[in-house]
């Protein structure tokens, strides 16, 4: 499919397990996207921060939030469209913020954070689009089950809770840019032809192509 040249910066945001890599995938192999993902088998903390939550938070968010930094900064200089597996705004607006409520990070290293959150925001735009997966809690279980990450095991379904409260919350009050909601529930274009070809033609009706 030729490329919209009015688009650069497709993001795609959702829980753990709602299927955001699977869907950048075919995403950009239809309009032929570049794809940036969420750099998840070689980060130096996440297997640390599902075993000790309180002692690692601040450095996993840290490398998040500078991992999807650098990731926005190739794209603004970049000349191709590129669909993005999650996005910086998720890191500060829903997993910082969690952490922090739940006690897992400390008032001072969550002040550090957003404050450099703030600073580093002041320099990017908000997505040309941004698809948000909504899914059931037992759908994000069966995903992360069916996917076999072995650190992933350790997850608490009263943490993939707050998330999703925490996702609902920013989507409903979501004003930076488009917007697209996709019910993950609803749609498997995971393993089901038909329905990625719905999803498909929700985003060409989105991006107007």
């Amino acid at each position: 499919m030729s490329e919209n040249k009015n688009l650069k910066h497709i993001a795609i945001a959702g829980n753990i397990g709602a299927g955001k890599t699977t869907l950048a995938q075919k995403l950009s192999l239809h309009f032929d996207w570049d794809t940036y993902y969420e750099d998840v088998d070689h980060n130096p903390y996440l297997e640390d921060f599902y075993d000790d939550m309180p002692r690692w938070s601040f450095n996993l968010q840290i490398y998040f939030l500078n991992s999807r930094f650098n990731q926005i900064r190739q794209i603004q200089q970049g000349a191709k469209t590129v669909i993005q597996d999650r996005t910086i705004y998720e890191d500060a607006y829903i997993f910082a913020p969690n952490l922090y409520e739940m006690k897992l990070m400390s008032e001072r290293d969550f002040q550090n954070y957003i404050t450099l959150f703030r600073t580093m925001s002041a320099t990017f735009g908000a997505p040309d689009l941004l698809i948000y997966l909504r899914a059931s809690i037992d759908t994000l279980l069966k995903q992360i089950s069916k996917r076999g990450r072995e650190f992933e095991t350790n997850i608490r379904i009263d943490y993939l809770e707050r998330l999703n409260n925490y996702y609902e919350n920013w989507i409903n009050n979501y004003k930076a840019g488009p917007l697209l909601i996709i019910n993950v529930d609803q749609y498997n274009y995971a393993e089901d032809e038909q329905d990625l070809q719905r999803v498909i033609q929700l985003v060409s009706e989105k991006i107007g192509g």
